[in-house]
């Protein structure tokens, strides 16, 4: 078996760690023998639904999110929208996350139309949210990650919770929530990386492409001590900072 990872923007839009989101589904595919190949997909490159198995989206700024955003405004958009409502699974963090949305309204330019495959809308906010966060996720357990964004995100009816802020500020800093899920895309905010942290997000993304491809597998499982102290740790030193 082969795990064609599809990177979208990856020059344009990987901050705060991104990167290791994509290097972790590959060793995670390579640890359990299967191949695992990496495609950048670029501004101005076209978007193959058929050439990828999943998908990671990262953060950007502003003028990175303005040239992203033209760039899908056209059949790209499209197919990229076509692709995960037909449940190519997807991993978007912040930027990423908001531009699956309806639109992100940034302070002083003109707002940035997204792809409206998730429904959410995204406003520039005053503030500047930072920090460590811990999510009670019902579908993955307690997640960990590192929040570094100034954007509010509000959830549609379109769209369930990726879980609920226990420490934190997610998707506003008003209604307790962080990320969003739709069929098999993932939105969030949290950077850091997020999947060498959450294994359990990694290989929901990992089983679920590989059966879209395949048919229904169930990945080996892997010693994951370290990840999970390395989990643990972060949850633990994170409510301690919250009290």
């Amino acid at each position: 078996m082969e795990l064609r990872i599809g990177w979208l923007y990856g020059h344009e839009m990987n901050i705060y760690g991104d990167r290791g989101n994509v290097m972790c589904l590959a060793r995670r595919a390579e640890w359990r023998g299967i191949g695992a190949h990496v495609t950048t997909i670029g501004i101005g490159e076209r978007f193959d639904p058929c050439a990828h198995d999943v998908l990671f989206w990262g953060g950007g700024q502003d003028r990175e999110q303005i040239a992203v955003a033209a760039d899908l405004s056209g059949p790209k958009g499209a197919a990229l929208a076509g692709a995960i409502e037909d449940g190519m699974p997807i991993l978007a963090v912040c930027g990423g996350f908001q531009l699956l949305g309806h639109y992100y309204r940034p302070h002083d330019r003109p707002e940035l139309p997204g792809i409206g495959v998730l429904d959410v809308t995204s406003v520039a906010g005053d503030t500047r949210f930072i920090g460590n966060v811990v999510v009670d996720s019902p579908e993955f357990g307690v997640l960990v990650g590192f929040e570094n964004h100034s954007a509010r995100t509000f959830l549609g009816t379109g769209v369930s919770p990726l879980g609920v802020v226990r420490t934190g500020h997610g998707n506003n800093g008003q209604d307790g929530l962080e990320g969003a899920r739709y069929r098999n895309a993932v939105g969030t905010y949290l950077h850091g990386s997020l999947l060498p942290k959450n294994p359990a997000v990694a290989d929901w993304l990992i089983q679920t492409a590989l059966s879209r491809r395949y048919g229904e597998r169930e990945l080996a499982p892997l010693n994951d001590a370290h990840e999970r102290r390395a989990h643990d740790d972060v949850v633990a030193r994170a409510l301690a900072l919250a009290h």
